[in-house]
């Protein structure tokens, strides 16, 4: 080997060296290290949730583990319930002024005893310098300040162990949020690593809890987020209950600032650390003895307490009804990032939001949502009206042309291509597009699907009753089967029956639907192909008994929008001297001929 290729060789073995060593340094040794860290951590809290959750005894009813111990009794305007001194659990609240029925006759129970069944539950605890918990859900607890738990009057536990003594003050607003104050003082003679930790959990199979705190919830489950849900450092992480059953968690650190939770679709229970510190957060779900557990927690940052000193940390739990001013006000106040998307507002979020804010508006100044939502679809239309008027503009010009068209068609059947250039030098001469009068309607598409959404997920809608709808948020009561609400059988009674349920059970609503949709059919151009024009025909019918099923509130804006396109779409016609079905219905009916309608 000459030389020059042997100092070559040498430099690239050097370099090849020097590379691989760089490569291990940098790039494997730090990978290994973080896997290794990230399996440590795993550990530490497998073990801690073991630790602060053993299996409990299972009792019959919520009444039955209410009383397996202590408790301090809390009492305000959005919540009411107990907390369980073991534990220093928050694990018995019902929600005020929102209830299963429309009769209002049970709250909605958000949380419930781990003992019972679909235990739902929060609470803080500390781990120690090991990853283990201090205290855990059968900690003594100690009530040492206040009686009573309201938003004018907080209390005080107190827990001493493990070289530490834990003063808890917790405060309740007029809302859904607790607010959990800790005084730690290191009563050991070391000093102490500490880290606060947080904990949601939720037994059962996922469907079964849905129900069991809102009747026929997993319904929705398909056009609704329910899951987790939270900010990690200013993105929004979600994952679906059916997800998590599969333990598709999360596992991640968010800079300052954020919050976690599950959530289903109007309620949600969620863990909001202190926002000037880093934390963790993370989901497992696994089967013990006592039954299967989804579980979200967080963990804080180490903080650092020399002998016979103290540190105060504040953390909060939210648990209650996603209110979008309420969710607005903890989002300002409070300074919790994005809280308000807390409210699954779907992929037009843009739209919704602006949206459901401009609804609540209207409902505070005229009184009544569904008031609300007649105004605000009026209001659409009128920002709608330049597109909504060149498409019907446009369809009445092709109206105008069926007589020309059908002549066409029959002149020339046997040359398909002669057929297709007349039909064009007809378009051409009448100024008439086809495409113009699809155009500004697939536009107006995004509104329609935003209002869909916001009336659909928000709570405000819930229970609201306008008209004979004594529920905006459900299907219409009324149906065939009960004479439209004379008779005392309820719609979905009617609906059950075997075999014609389905065509007797259709209310007042649905059938309005396929009558408007029916009426704006006649209004336009039918289609050429006569298989085309008779599925068109069949689609009011089809679309009446999809409505059917749908909420009430909803079922109602598209009545009204048909109700409004219309009326609209009928002056477009006859400004473009199109006679129309009604006109013809008139002169057959009164003698009366178009001109003069």
């Amino acid at each position: 080997m000459e030389q020059q290729d042997q100092r070559n060789f040498i430099i690239f073995i050097v370099v090849a060296v020097l590379f691989m060593l760089a490569y291990q340094t940098f790039i494997i040794e730090p990978d290994v290290q973080r896997r290794q860290a990230a399996q440590e951590q795993a550990r530490v809290e497998r073990e801690a949730q073991a630790a602060i959750a053993p299996p409990v005894e299972r009792v019959e009813t919520v009444d039955e583990a209410l009383a397996q111990a202590p408790r301090v009794v809390f009492d305000g305007p959005g919540v009411d319930g107990s907390i369980r001194l073991k534990g220093a659990v928050i694990d018995d609240l019902s929600i005020r002024d929102h209830y299963q029925t429309v009769a209002q006759a049970e709250e909605i129970r958000l949380f419930r005893p781990e003992a019972s069944d679909n235990g739902y539950y929060a609470s803080w605890f500390w781990l120690n310098e090991q990853g283990t918990p201090i205290m855990d859900l059968t900690a003594d607890w100690t009530l040492i300040e206040g009686n009573e738990l309201t938003p004018a009057t907080p209390i005080t536990l107190r827990y001493q162990g493990d070289g530490v003594q834990v003063d808890r003050t917790i405060a309740l607003d007029d809302h859904f949020m607790f607010t959990l104050t800790d005084t730690v003082t290191n009563t050991s003679g070391r000093q102490r690593l500490l880290r606060p930790y947080g904990a949601i959990r939720r037994h059962g199979d996922w469907k079964a809890f849905l129900d069991a705190t809102t009747l026929n919830a997993t319904r929705d489950r398909g056009l609704v987020h329910q899951g987790l849900v939270g900010i990690m450092s200013g993105d929004l992480v979600k994952k679906s209950y059916q997800k998590l059953t599969k333990n598709e968690g999360v596992s991640e650190t968010s800079a300052a600032g954020g919050w976690i939770g599950l959530t289903d679709k109007y309620w949600m229970g969620a863990l909001v650390p202190q926002q000037d510190l880093e934390f963790a957060t993370s989901f497992d779900r696994r089967a013990r003895v006592d039954g299967a557990v989804m579980e979200v927690r967080t963990v804080g940052t180490e903080l650092v307490i020399p002998p016979g000193q103290s540190v105060v940390a504040t953390n909060r739990v939210f648990a209650g009804a996603k209110e979008l001013a309420v969710l607005r006000d903890y989002k300002d106040e409070l300074g919790l990032p994005r809280f308000d998307d807390a409210i699954d507002w779907g992929i037009l979020y843009f739209l919704t939001k602006p949206f459901f804010s401009a609804l609540l508006w209207l409902k505070a100044q005229i009184g009544s949502f569904g008031l609300a939502i007649l105004a605000f679809t009026v209001i659409v239309k009128l920002v709608l009206f330049p597109l909504y008027n060149r498409s019907y503009a446009a369809m009445a010009r092709l109206k105008k042309l069926q007589e020309p068209m059908k002549e066409i068609n029959e002149r020339f059947a046997a040359d398909p291509q002669r057929k297709q250039q007349e039909i064009l030098k007809l378009y051409k001469q009448e100024k008439a597009n086809p495409v113009a009068g699809c155009l500004p309607i697939l536009a107006t598409m995004p509104v329609f699907f935003a209002l869909y959404k916001l009336l659909f997920v928000t709570i405000e809608m819930r229970h609201e009753s306008f008209l004979w709808l004594n529920d905006l948020s459900a299907p219409d009561p009324t149906a065939i089967g009960n004479l439209f609400g004379l008779l005392p059988w309820a719609a979905e009674t009617v609906k059950s029956v075997p075999a014609i349920g389905i065509v007797i059970g259709i209310g007042v609503l649905p059938i309005l639907y396929g009558i408007t949709m029916l009426g704006i059919q006649s209004l336009s151009p039918p289609p050429a192909d006569p298989m085309q024009k008779r599925i068109m025909m069949l689609l009011p019918v089809v679309f009446m008994f999809v409505f059917g099923g749908l909420a009430g509130g909803l079922v109602m804006y598209w009545v009204w929008n048909n109700i409004l396109t219309l009326g609209q779409q009928y002056v477009i016609m006859r400004r473009q001297g199109v006679e129309t079905e009604f006109d013809k219905f008139i002169a057959k009916r009164f003698g009366k001929g178009a001109s003069e309608a």
